[in-house]
């Protein structure tokens, strides 16, 4: 997701094995890799080759394990991996936009469903097709036209909220998109905006499914005036203005994820056994994370083993308890600790790619010229 997720932040223990790379503090920085792979003791080993993944700003979040899974790609190829941030997932799309055919490296993780045609109609990626295809959810696979990506995870953007907030103050949460209109919830969402932040998108784009696109403008009417507050990203939204995180900010109600509540236990310290959050599991939109190789890249056979193993059973099963999301093969077991306090929903509110591609930056600057006029 997603966001797409710092919530590895928060406690986690840190991995067994050192990390293969750390995640930059800057977003748009370069973390180098360093490999741990025997070498040849004759003289004339060489250093192996290497390449850079660019990915989002909680890719690599200190704490979490992925930086070992990727040094198992380097103990299996040879091939070294440093990684680009390039902040949230909005923000990454729009400079490899800018820079499609000399990227500023290999490999893109994270751009997902809300921007993918955007990043296909500038030509950033480079097609190709896995190997590692046939384990890949057909569902998440039919979304990606011509082999341009590969599906990695996905996940939901949900409405979050505090239980004990709503608790302490006598208030029923609500549970339905419309009910956040009432005066009952006046001043206590926070939203990303959709024109830098991908949960932003696909929360608007959740509004456009729900009421239909002669009625979401409507709704964020409503909202405005019910004083919804908008921040630039997930992080800030989550972090710093939300009551139910480590970082007790003052407001209740959030679009994070449905897999937000399981990673406040699982790095909760002390330890407890419930979620403080929970899910309105009726306000969810689908979002599917894709990995391509990019366009312009001096090392196309390197990446493309790169996106192998990014849809390879090694790293799918890190994927849940790091980036919090469900990984898209289907012969992964779930994590007990991961599904008991994750939601699923069974239909999500989704919006056509076609109707995404052909609306998307319509229906974002109208939601400016609404919310932020």
């Amino acid at each position: 997701m997603n966001a797409r997720r710092d919530l590895a932040t928060c406690a986690r223990v840190a991995a067994c094995l050192s990390l293969l790379v750390a995640c930059a503090s800057t977003p748009g920085t370069s973390t180098p890799g360093t490999s741990t792979t025997s070498t040849s003791t004759t003289s004339t080993a060489t250093k192996p080759s290497a390449i850079t993944l660019v990915a989002y700003d909680s890719f690599l979040s200190e704490g979490t394990s992925l930086g070992t899974a990727l040094q198992a790609f380097t103990a299996s190829t040879g091939i070294t991996v440093d990684v680009v941030i390039g902040g949230d997932a909005g923000t990454m799309v729009s400079k490899a936009a800018l820079t499609a055919g000399n990227p500023e490296g290999d490999v893109m993780f994270g751009v997902d469903n809300t921007l993918l045609s955007r990043a296909i109609d500038a030509g950033v990626f480079e097609p190709y097709r896995s190997i590692e295809l046939a384990s890949i959810n057909p569902k998440l696979t039919a979304l990606v036209p011509a082999d341009q990506v590969t599906p990695v995870d996905f996940g939901d953007v949900c409405l979050n909220y505090d239980i004990a907030w709503f608790a302490s103050k006598g208030i029923e949460p609500p549970t339905t998109l419309q009910e956040l209109a009432a005066p009952a919830y006046r001043n206590l969402l926070v939203v990303e905006n959709p024109a830098a932040s991908s949960p932003g998108l696909a929360f608007l784009l959740a509004t456009v499914a729900q009421f239909g696109t002669d009625g979401w403008q409507q709704y964020w009417k409503d909202l405005r005036d019910n004083g919804v507050e908008v921040v630039e990203s997930w992080n800030d939204a989550y972090y710093d203005r939300f009551s139910g995180s480590s970082g007790h900010g003052p407001r209740p109600l959030v679009v994070s994820y449905g897999s937000s509540p399981p990673a406040e236990v699982i790095f909760a310290d002390p330890p407890r056994a419930d979620a403080p959050t929970a899910v309105i599991s009726a306000t969810c939109f689908r979002q599917v994370e894709f990995a391509g190789v990019l366009r312009g890249t001096e090392h196309p056979k390197e990446a493309q083993q790169l996106i192998d193993f990014l849809a390879g059973p090694t790293f799918q099963a890190e994927v849940a308890l790091n980036l919090f999301v469900y990984p898209a093969r289907t012969d992964i077991a779930l994590p007990p600790e991961f599904t008991k306090f994750s939601v699923r929903p069974g239909s999500p509110l989704t919006v056509s790619p076609a109707d995404i591609a052909a609306n998307r930056e319509a229906w974002v600057d109208e939601w400016t010229s609404i919310v932020l006029r």
